[in-house]
C-alpha cells in the first residue's frame, strides 16, 4: 500500500505561493521509515479535483490532501471528496462543537452563533458521510479522514502536525517495516548513454535493487557529472554497489563516492 500526496490550490500553479508540502511530507514519512510513492498538484477546479479523487479513492493508496477544506467560494475539496465517493456532505457533530469552541474562544462566551459569519464557519465541519476527524492543534478546526484519504488545510503550520498525527495514530504499525538502503557516487565527464548498459545489467542481476542516475551539466563550482547510485534491499544494494564500482573502474571512469547519500533513508525493520 503506497503513500500519495495531493496538493490543491490555484496559488501553487500560478506561482503566487511556492509549495512547501512536498519536501516536508517526504521528510515526515522518512522519519518513520516510510516513503512517498507519488504526488500531484491540482488547481481549484471542482471537476478536476473530483476526477483526481475518484481515481485515488479507487487506488487503495493512503493519501494526504493539503488545501481547499475551508468554506470560501474557492474551497471545493470537501464537496469534491463527497462527490467522488457518491455520498452526501453531513455536518459532523464533534466538528461543529470544536468550531463553536473556537468561536467562543475568539469572540467571547456570548458570541452569536447564528450570525452569518459563524454560520459560514460551521460549514467547515461539513464532511463526506462517514468521515472521522483529524485534530488541528493550531486552531481546533479539524480536518477529516475518509476512505484512507486524509484531508488537511493548506497552511503548513496546521497541515504538518496533522499529517504527523495521522501517521502516528493510524499507521504506526507500518513504521520501519521495509529495510531500505541507498548508496551513490559521482561519475565525471561520462555520457548517460555510456552508463545505461551497466544500469540495465545491475537491475537485471539484482531484482531487489533500482539504479538511478541524476546528470548535471556542471557550474562554476563543479564539472559535468552524473550522480549514479543503487537503492533497495540492503543486502542486494551492497553487492550491486560492489559490482557497479568494479565496472566503473574497468571502464576507467573518474568517480567520487558520496560520503553521505543525498536522500538518507532509515533502514531499520521490525
Amino acid at each position: 500500500m503506497s503513500f500519495g500526496l495531493i496538493i490543491i490550490g490555484d496559488e501553487i500553479l500560478s506561482g503566487k505561493r511556492r509549495d512547501q508540502h512536498l519536501p516536508k511530507v517526504i521528510e515526515i514519512l522518512g522519519q518513520r521509515g516510510l516513503r512517498l510513492a507519488w504526488a500531484e498538484i491540482v488547481g481549484d477546479e471542482p471537476e478536476r479535483i473530483t476526477a483526481l479523487l475518484r481515481r485515488t479513492f479507487a487506488s487503495g493508496n493512503i493519501v494526504f490532501s493539503c488545501g481547499g477544506i475551508g468554506a470560501t467560494p474557492d474551497d471545493h475539496t470537501r464537496q469534491c471528496a463527497a462527490a467522488a465517493l457518491g455520498v452526501p456532505l453531513e455536518l459532523h457533530p464533534q466538528g461543529r462543537a470544536l468550531i463553536e469552541e473556537r468561536i467562543r474562544e475568539t469572540a467571547g462566551p456570548d458570541a452569536d452563533l447564528h450570525a452569518p459569519e459563524n454560520r459560514q464557519r460551521f460549514r467547515m465541519a461539513e464532511f463526506p458521510a462517514g468521515a472521522s476527524l483529524i485534530p488541528n492543534p493550531y486552531n481546533r478546526i479539524p480536518g477529516f479522514t475518509v476512505a484512507q484519504h486524509h484531508f488537511v488545510p493548506g497552511f503548513p503550520v496546521m497541515a504538518w502536525p496533522m499529517i504527523a498525527w495521522v501517521l502516528d495514530t493510524l499507521y504506526a504499525d507500518r513504521f520501519h517495516r521495509e529495510a531500505h538502503a541507498e548508496k551513490a557516487l559521482l561519475v565525471y565527464e561520462q555520457a548517460e548513454a555510456a552508463l545505461t548498459p551497466l544500469m540495465e545489467t545491475l537491475e537485471a542481476r539484482y531484482p531487489g535493487v533500482r539504479v538511478f542516475s541524476l546528470p548535471s551539466v556542471g557550474d562554476a563550482q563543479t564539472r559535468r557529472h552524473i550522480e549514479l547510485g543503487v537503492k533497495g534491499e540492503p543486502g542486494q544494494v551492497e553487492t550491486a554497489w560492489s559490482d557497479m564500482c568494479a565496472a566503473l573502474e574497468k571502464m576507467g571512469a573518474e568517480i567520487q563516492p558520496l560520503s553521505q547519500p543525498l536522500r538518507a533513508v532509515d533502514s531499520r525493520s521490525n
